[in-house]
């Protein structure tokens, strides 16, 4: 008898999430044993898995999936972090996974996982926890009367234990898992370069590599904290993605005559490379997904992989597909874009394929809302006035930006089913139908947008505090709003099934009593139909 996902990790995961739920002190009756974290992706033949563990291990683990066998590879230079690529899976199967010293002792207890439906399999449903903004380094909290920087990491995994306590099928962690700007203008001030961060960490040595140097300790200092600690192995059961954004290039995005942040620096690009190889999972290979596009089939990383486009394919039911807007952002006016032409060929093909009941689109850079940032699709800025607009200009924005939005929307429209965007960045929880954009008239399939929520933004971190404003609709376009984009920490749990898409969303913020994260419930509900 098949078994399904939300079943087997039922009974893995539901004792850790009622500690959270209840508030309790009892131990899950899982052990992790010497595993600091595991992150496993999955797709519907392969399992790749980071871990760290607490300590240095002499030589290689081995991950066991009843007769298959991967041994780990090493990633870091002390044989504290591994990844543990097996091959060649049973689609829809439950595997008991193992994790083995070279003696064959066991490292932890061992779990399930498994795999997805095959790409023409028929599931008929499929549940995902989505949020954004997760990081946050518990040094660099501000003394500041308005409030410290971040949601400490015990009431961030409060909140991503309720989400799991609803049995997903797999999460997407949607940008800056990491905070530690280290050259922002702006942002630098209160992360990488704060007083508590430079007497914990020290400085990076810019012209030195990461892995391989001092700087790979300073790097473990400041990411260890942010991920290892806040997921754990709490995930263990459940396959994640990461797309990355900003901040997980160690700089927020600004443009002003001191700096322009992006594209990445080279040792921008270095320091999201490692933290990636070190503690997340790449986007495994789909075959609908060229193989050739950036930052895919690197030599350093496992066969296949991409590090800044990925899809999630489950079935004929539904394929989401995952971009990351910063590493390849380009400066070039009108014909530059947030991702390079041949990543617009893919999402625009996979669109006009509809193989699937859902095809959803999911950008770092959410549509549908501004807050005035530089790196935004949208032209408009902080008016002197308090409100959004475009009378004074957006310093070094470029317009090609807006262009290339206009063009996924327009594709994202004209599909038959629900042109779906999930998105975060904007330290919101929102959903609204985006109806037309200036010319761009959408009202015939209006595009659906959803800021899936912000896990450990704290008062000096909401757009309002920031920025001065809000998230807002940005000049020129017609929202019918859901639910306007509320600054408040949570996340979504979105259920698709063959005619439509559900939504529930949850919410809390750090002026609400902690006891309120024992009994996280919904608070807003939407729903989208195909076809409606």
């Amino acid at each position: 008898m098949h078994i399904s996902r939300r079943q087997l990790i039922e009974g893995s995961l539901y004792g850790a999430a009622a500690v959270a739920l209840r508030g309790h002190a009892q131990q899950s009756p899982w052990q992790p044993g010497s595993v600091r974290h595991l992150l496993p992706a999955a797709t519907h033949d392969r399992l790749l898995l980071k871990a760290s563990f607490d300590r240095a291990l002499a030589a290689p683990p081995t991950l066991r999936a009843g007769p298959r066998a991967a041994a780990g590879l090493q990633l870091d230079s002390s044989g504290e972090f591994f990844s543990f690529d097996l091959v060649g899976l049973e689609p829809e199967r439950t595997y008991e996974l193992s994790l083995e010293d070279a003696n064959g002792t066991p490292l932890c207890d061992p779990w399930p996982i498994a795999t997805f439906p095959g790409p023409d399999a028929a599931p008929s449903r499929f549940r995902l926890l989505v949020y954004t903004c997760a990081g946050g380094h518990p040094a660099t909290v501000d003394s500041d009367t308005n409030g410290p920087y971040f949601v400490p990491i015990e009431n961030r995994r409060k909140m991503l234990l309720t989400g799991l306590s609803y049995n997903p099928d797999a999460m997407i962690a949607i940008g800056d898992h990491v905070y530690w700007d280290l050259r922002s203008p702006v942002g630098s001030l209160m992360l990488g370069n704060a007083p508590e961060a430079r007497r914990l960490v020290g400085s990076f040595t810019r012209n030195m590599p990461v892995l391989g140097t001092d700087n790979e300790r300073k790097l473990k200092l400041v990411v260890t904290p942010q991920l290892s600690d806040l997921y754990g192995t709490d995930f263990r059961s459940t396959p994640v993605f990461f797309v990355q954004d900003d901040h997980d290039y160690f700089e927020n995005d600004e443009a002003t005559e001191e700096m322009v942040t992006f594209p990445p620096d080279d040792f921008m690009l270095r320091l999201a490379r490692a933290t990636q190889r070190l503690y997340y999972p790449e986007f495994l290979p789909d075959a609908r997904r060229p193989a050739g596009l950036p930052s895919s089939g690197a030599a350093d990383r496992a066969t296949g992989v991409s590090e800044s486009f990925g899809t999630l394919r489950y079935g004929r039911l539904l394929e989401i597909m995952m971009y990351d807007c910063r590493r390849y952002m380009t400066l070039t006016g009108p014909v530059g874009g947030f991702l390079p032409e041949t990543v617009e060929a893919w999402l625009m093909q996979r669109m006009a394929a509809e193989e699937t009941r859902h095809v959803v689109n999911l950008p770092s850079t959410p549509v549908g809302w501004s807050a005035g940032k530089w790196g935004e699709w949208y032209p408009d800025l902080l008016q002197p006035n308090g409100e959004l607009g475009v009378a004074e200009s957006k310093y070094f924005w470029q317009p090609g930006w807006n262009l290339q939005h206009n063009r996924l929307l327009q594709a994202a429209s004209a599909m038959a089913g629900i042109p779906l965007f999930l998105s975060g960045d904007l330290h919101a929880l929102g959903e609204g139908r985006i109806m037309r954009y200036n010319d761009l008239d959408l009202s015939g399939n209006p595009v659906v947008s959803v800021l899936t929520g912000p896990i450990s933004s704290g008062p000096r971190a909401w757009p309002s505090a920031w920025r001065g404003t809000p998230p807002r609709t940005p000049t020129g376009i017609e929202v019918d709003a859901g639910l306007d984009p509320l600054e408040k920490n949570g996340f979504s749990i979105i259920d698709f099934t063959e005619d439509r898409v559900e939504g529930q969303m949850f919410s809390w913020k750090m002026d609400e009593p902690v006891e309120n994260l024992d009994n996280l419930q919904p608070f807003h509900r939407f729903t989208a139909v195909r076809g409606a």
